[in-house]
C-alpha cells in the first residue's frame, strides 16, 4: 500500500496521498479502460482540527466506487484537441442516479481533471440536470489518459468522498517528465512565491504569496468561500486531495499546513481570485530524500503522458 501524504488545514482536515504514473504508448481506439489503481479514502471538507485517520485509511480519488457510491462517465473515450462535453451520473448503491447533495463551498460537486504527468489542470463545476446527469466541457489538449475526480457529499452523508475514474482521449502520444519549476511561478502577469517545505514525517506549512509588477497583493477576493484553494497530486498513485487554507485574510499570503510522511515528487495547484477572474499556480515540489522526477514506465497498456501545461476553471 502506498504511504499517505497528510495535508491538514485548520479549517479542514484531511489526509491523502497524491498521485501520478508516468509512461510512453500510442493511444488509438476503444479498448477496455484499466482497472483503479488501488482504494480510495475522503476528500470532503469538514472539522476545524486535524482528524485523527487511522493507517488503513487511504487517500482519494484512487477508486471509482466507494462507500456504496459509483462515478460512472458516459463515455471514457474522446477525442483529443477539441472541446469535450464531459457527461457522467454519480450511482448510489441501487444502480440509480444520485440526484440530491450537500453544497460544499458553495457547489454540489467540484470536478477535477488532469492528465497523467500532471502537466495539466482543470477545475471545472458541471452542471446536473434533474436526472442525476452532470455535464461540463472540458478541454484535452494532447492525446493520453486523464483521471477525472468527483469531490462531493451526498445528501444526509457526515464526510465527503472522492471518486476517480480515467478518461482517454486518442491520438499520437510523446514521454514528458514531471514539468519543472522553482520557488517562483509567473501566471496571467501575476508571480506566486511558494515558502515552507514538505518534510517527511514533520507537521510544516506551505505559504503561497501573491504579487503583481513587484507589488503585494492584498485585495484577494473570495473563490468558492475561501482566500485560495489547493489541489495536490504526488507522483506515484494518482491519489488526491482538494485542501483549503488556514488563513482568511484578502492576501498577498496563503497558508497551508501540511505534512509529508514519505518522500517523494509532488505537484501543487493553487486557485486564487482577483478582479473577478480565477487564477491558477502549479509547482512542482520534491522532498528531502527523493529523487528529481523524470519520466518512467507506464503500467502495461497503458499510454504515455501528455505534453505542455494548461489550467482551466469554470465558474
Amino acid at each position: 500500500m502506498n504511504t499517505a501524504l497528510k495535508i491538514t488545514a485548520f479549517t479542514a482536515g484531511l489526509t491523502a496521498a497524491f498521485g501520478l504514473a508516468l509512461g510512453v504508448g500510442h493511444a488509438t481506439g476503444r479498448g477496455p479502460a484499466p482497472a483503479p489503481a488501488g482504494t480510495t479514502g475522503h476528500g470532503g471538507h469538514a472539522g476545524h482540527a486535524e482528524a485523527a485517520t487511522p493507517a488503513d485509511h487511504l487517500p482519494g480519488g484512487l477508486q471509482v466506487s466507494e462507500r456504496g457510491y459509483t462515478l460512472s462517465l458516459d463515455d471514457p473515450f474522446v477525442t483529443a484537441g477539441t472541446p469535450t462535453d464531459l457527461r457522467f451520473r454519480i450511482l448510489g448503491a441501487d444502480g440509480r442516479a444520485v440526484t440530491a447533495f450537500q453544497p460544499s463551498h458553495e457547489k454540489e460537486l467540484h470536478l477535477i481533471v488532469a492528465p497523467r504527468d500532471l502537466s495539466g489542470y482543470q477545475h471545472l463545476h458541471p452542471t446536473r440536470a434533474a436526472d442525476g446527469t452532470w455535464s461540463a466541457t472540458a478541454a484535452l489538449p494532447a492525446a493520453g489518459t486523464y483521471r477525472v475526480f468527483a469531490d462531493f457529499t451526498p445528501a444526509g452523508a457526515t464526510e465527503g468522498l472522492t471518486l476517480g475514474a480515467d478518461l482517454h482521449a486518442t491520438g499520437d502520444l510523446r514521454p514528458a517528465p514531471l514539468p519543472e519549476t522553482g520557488r517562483t511561478v509567473t501566471v496571467d502577469g501575476y508571480t506566486v512565491a511558494l515558502g515552507g517545505e514538505l518534510t517527511p514525517g514533520r507537521s510544516g506549512r506551505l505559504t503561497l504569496t501573491v504579487t503583481r509588477d513587484g507589488r503585494p497583493v492584498t485585495d484577494l477576493q473570495p473563490y468558492l468561500g475561501a482566500s485560495g484553494h489547493l489541489v495536490a497530486l504526488r507522483a506515484g498513485d494518482l491519489a488526491y486531495l482538494h485542501v483549503h487554507p488556514d488563513t482568511t485574510a484578502p492576501g498577498p499570503e496563503i497558508g497551508f499546513t501540511t505534512t509529508a510522511p514519505s518522500a517523494g515528487s509532488y505537484r501543487l495547484f493553487l486557485d486564487f481570485k482577483h478582479q473577478d477572474a480565477v487564477h491558477t499556480a502549479a509547482f512542482t515540489v520534491t522532498t528531502e530524500g527523493a529523487a528529481a522526477p523524470g519520466p518512467a514506465a507506464a503500467p502495461a497498456g497503458e499510454p504515455a503522458p501528455t505534453t505542455g501545461e494548461t489550467v482551466d476553471h469554470q465558474h
